[in-house]
């Protein structure tokens, strides 16, 4: 016989914040939500977890279904559960980020999602729930992030020129370096290396292609630095 709980308990779900660059801006990826509540708005992919899965697999398996995305590092964010945060009932919400290079990953709607589509996070539409206030939140750890752990194996290409890895600080911190100080910065590090390689097949002048060494790149991942120009 089954244990009888004196107390209700709150509905439980997760919700995944996805990040990804572009060439224009950082983009969050979001889905229109098919039913009820808030039909047509756009959400944050997520669901409520199944009584026999842990939270690390609702999230994934939440985020395949509803965009398509499989093999994605998730990270845990925080748990937000103000009483009024659904209007269905009492329900708490683990949400999770994680960082993609866009041109990887094919989305696709699915399930209960009508249409699944990338967003420049300043120029997103108004969200479902409390989801502006957990986009929020992902956006503002991503930025503190930046500062002391490297950033680039998930949202660049394995070679990139050194324009796209200032482009992607200069997004993700909304400031503009120096191209000399940045660059002098970034090959001080140790943690980026030529490849001996151009770009291909571009109108302007080809640039140098660079890539991460993995090895030193996974130290500073472990160890952290402080990234001050």
């Amino acid at each position: 016989m089954p244990y009888t709980y004196k107390h209700p308990r709150p509905a439980l779900t997760v919700d995944c914040v996805v990040f990804g660059l572009d060439d224009e801006d950082l983009k969050v990826l979001l889905i229109e939500r098919g039913g009820q509540p808030f039909a047509g708005a756009w959400a944050l992919p997520g669901g409520f977890v199944e009584m026999d899965e842990t939270l690390d697999v609702a999230a994934q398996r939440e985020l395949s279904e509803e965009t398509g995305l499989g093999k994605v590092f998730l990270e845990q964010l925080f748990t937000f559960g103000d009483p009024g945060r659904d209007p269905r009932g009492r329900t708490v919400s683990v949400a999770y980020h994680a960082l993609v290079n866009i041109r990887d990953h094919r989305v696709r709607a699915a399930t209960d999602a009508r249409d699944v589509n990338w967003f420049a996070v300043a120029e997103r539409p108004p969200l479902a729930f409390d989801h502006d206030k957990i986009l929020e939140m992902a956006h503002q750890r991503l930025k503190g992030k930046v500062r002391y752990q490297p950033i680039g194996f998930e949202l660049l290409p394995k070679r990139f020129t050194l324009r796209q890895l200032q482009h992607l600080y200069e997004t993700l911190l909304q400031r503009t370096f120096d191209k000399r100080n940045f660059r002098r910065k970034v090959m001080s590090m140790g943690f980026v290396e030529e490849t001996g390689e151009l770009q291909r097949e571009v109108a302007h002048r080809a640039a140098r292609l660079y890539r991460f060494d993995e090895k030193k790149y996974k130290r500073f991942l472990q160890s952290g630095y402080l990234f001050e120009l």
